[in-house]
Order: structure tokens, then sequence, then C-alpha cells
């Protein structure tokens, strides 16, 4: 259980070291633009079509298995991304984050618009399995390039800023996917034609990042750390849940609730999702390591799963969607945070990808999780008050655990005392 595992704390710097690259002007305002647009794919893969999935179901209706089989087909590149990213993290440090960036970012719209052409559902999940693939190396490398580019407190803005943009992202994706989604299901696949303008400009824009140390012919490379990141991925494979229920599932529970178009679900769902930028900002503000917050983080997610659990009409659903989306505000950069501090230049690559593979292997099993939780309860709404439930337990056996460490240091051992 992830909750048993307390992350090790982490200190962020109060002075910035020296950045590798420039910290102002048009050359780094561009590179910061692309990179956080970079980070938005993968989230335009996971929500665009999210509004359409009811669409979707009465479109294979006739397909066997299609309740389970047409929500994969906006999960499974989660899949891809998370059996993946740890192989991609070893290509970006082997070959370089740069040119795996352009060139994924390239195929990323080949595949992202196949659906418009294809015509069975399996042909559809099995190029969206493609877009994860291609997905696995932009992500990656855009938090690689982040932790390259950036240190000190610089990193720890950027790396909160990814995630206000991906979240602010995921707003406009869902007002955009609904109201195309009107037009047609199909028609919401055309956005992922977007990284076409984004692959040129990376490759003319985007610095190649050099290493900050050169070992000595006879010096002993150290062990990956992946100890160290155990417990930060583990919590972090539960946290994805916590953060992909209400982007994944709005609308099947709108949907419960009586609300059928796809526009009006598409503009709940924005409004819900917004809360998550807030709670980024929130975070960007802090002055303190994030450890500490993480059972409160957890609890402020727990509390909007129950509001949810208990909604009886489409309003109240809302209001706990967004007590829970401010809290998974927090929570991403918190997580992301501590996995980048512990992590050299020439283990970035591979720790980035760990942590990637954690987060999207929790998104990609978190509608399998709910709906097996709702076959066993009967509801969706009943499944997410599980996830709820569960979400209380891990913040209190992380509160737990760190009233346990508290008072190991407060009360020496008494050897220690001799």
């Amino acid at each position: 259980m992830p909750g048993s595992v307390p992350p090790p704390s982490v200190t962020v710097p109060d002075d910035d070291t020296a950045s590798p690259v420039a910290v102002s002007g048009p050359a780094h305002r561009l590179r910061v633009t692309l990179l956080m647009a970079g980070s938005c794919l993968p989230i335009l893969g996971a929500v665009l079509i999210a509004p359409v999935l009811p669409k979707m179901q009465d479109h294979f209706d006739s397909v066997p298995g299609a309740k389970a089989l047409v929500p994969l087909a906006l999960t499974v590149p989660a899949l891809s991304l998370a059996l993946l990213a740890p192989f991609a993290g070893v290509i970006v440090d082997r070959l370089g984050r740069k040119r795996l960036l352009v060139v994924a970012t390239l195929l990323y719209a080949v595949f992202g618009t196949a659906p418009l052409w294809l015509s069975s559902l399996g042909a559809i999940i099995a190029s969206r399995a493609l877009v994860g693939v291609a997905e696995a190396a932009i992500m990656t490398c855009c938090t690689t390039l982040i932790g390259d580019y950036y240190s000190g407190r610089r990193r720890v803005k950027y790396l909160a800023l990814q995630t206000m943009c991906a979240s602010a992202s995921a707003t406009v994706f869902f007002v955009l996917g609904g109201a195309a989604g009107s037009a047609g299901w199909r028609i919401p696949f055309w956005v992922y034609a977007v990284s076409l303008v984004l692959a040129p400009l990376m490759a003319t824009a985007l610095p190649t990042p050099a290493t900050t140390h050169t070992p000595a012919p006879t010096e002993v490379r150290r062990p990956f750390p992946l100890r160290q990141l155990g417990g930060i991925c583990a919590l972090t494979f539960f946290g994805a849940m916590v953060f992909c229920t209400v982007p994944v599932e709005m609308s099947y529970l709108l949907d419960d609730l009586g609300v059928k178009n796809s526009g009006v679900i598409g503009l709940a769902t924005a409004i819900a999702s917004a809360a998550t930028v807030g709670g980024a900002i929130t975070f960007a503000r802090l002055k303190r390591a994030p450890d500490p917050l993480l059972p409160t983080v957890l609890a402020v997610c727990a509390v909007g799963f129950g509001v949810m659990f208990l909604a009886g009409n489409a309003p109240v659903l809302v209001v706990g969607a967004v007590i829970n989306c401010v809290g998974t505000g927090m929570l991403l950069p918190a997580l992301l945070t501590n996995a980048m501090s512990r992590l050299a230049f020439e283990d970035r690559g591979r720790g980035t990808g760990l942590f990637m593979a954690a987060f999207f292997g929790g998104e990609f099993v978190c509608p399998l999780v709910l709906l097996a939780a709702e076959s066993a309860v009967g509801s969706l709404a009943g499944a997410v008050g599980i996830l709820g439930a569960a979400a209380a337990l891990v913040a209190g056996g992380l509160w737990a655990s760190r009233r346990r460490a508290a008072s190991v240091d407060a009360h020496p051992l008494p050897e220690q005392l001799a």
C-alpha cells in the first residue's frame, strides 16, 4: 500500500543555482513555451475524447465488450506510456533528449489522427496505443529537459508550471472536445495535428543540454537510486488513480445523472478540472518542502470524492469534483518535485521514465479499478466513494508514519545519549 512507504524528506534550496541556459529574454520564453506545450500533448491524448465517449459507446454498441473497450480508447495511451517510459528514459540518457523529442512529436500527429480514417474499434485502440508510444518519449523528454535546464527554485517553479499548463490545457481540451464532439465523435481527433507545428520549433529553438559532470576514467559510477524512488513511485501510482478519476469518469457520472449533451458534459468537466490549476498555483507559491503536505492533499481529494459519491444532481457533483481537483492540482507537482530532487543529470532520464511509468500506469488501471468496484457496489458513484475511502486511508497512513518518524527523531536512543 503506498501509504505505508513514506517518501524521504525533501528540502527545496532557498537560492537558485546557476542555470545552464538563459533564464530571461525571448529565447527563454520560447523554450519554456515549447516545453510546456509538449507537456500538454499527453494531456490532450488523455482528455480530448472524454466528452464523446458516450457517443463512441453508442456507435460501437454492437461490438462485444464495448463497455470496457471504449474507455480503453481513452486510456490505452497511458498503458503504452507506462510500459515504455522507463525505456524512453534509458534512450533519453544515452542518445539525447532533443532528437527523441522532435521525432516523437512528429509521430504523435500521425498516430493521433489515425482514428479519422479507421473503422474498427480494435484498430482505433491500436492507434491509440501508438499514441502512447509517442507520448512516452515526449513527456519523458520534456520533464527531463526542465530538470536539465533549471535548478533550485527555478526547477520547482517550472515543474509546477508544467502541471498548471497541463491542467489548464485539460480545461481547454474538455471544452474543445465537447464542442467538436457535437459534430461527431471523430472530429476531435483532428486536434492531434497541432504537433506538426511544434516539432520544427523544438528542433530549432531548444538547446542541447550538456552534462555538468564528467566522470574521471578511474571514477566508480554510483548505482542508480532505485530504492530512493521506490516509495515515491508507489505513491505516484495510487495518486494517478486519484488524479485521473474526474477527467476519465466525469462524463459517465454526469450521464448517470441525466446529462446527455456532450457540450454540457465538456463544460462541466472543464469547470471541475480548472480547479487543478488553482491547486498547482498554490503549490508553486509554497515556501516549504512538499512532503508534509501530502497527507493533507490526499485528504482533500478524499473529501471531494465523498461529495461526488453523495451527489444527487449535477451541480453538487461538480462541486465535489472541484474540491477533488484542488487537491490533485497540488498532488502531482509535489510528487514530481520529490522525484526530480533525487536525480543527477546522468540518471534524470531513467528516473523521470520510472516516475512517468508509475503515473501513467495508475492512469491506465484507474477505469478498470473503478469498473470492478462498480460491479461490486452497483454504481459508478459508489466506486468513486470507495476510491475516496482508499485515499483517506493512504492519507492517514502517511500522517501516522510521519508522526512516528518525528517521534523517533525527537527521542534519541539511549546509546545516542551516552
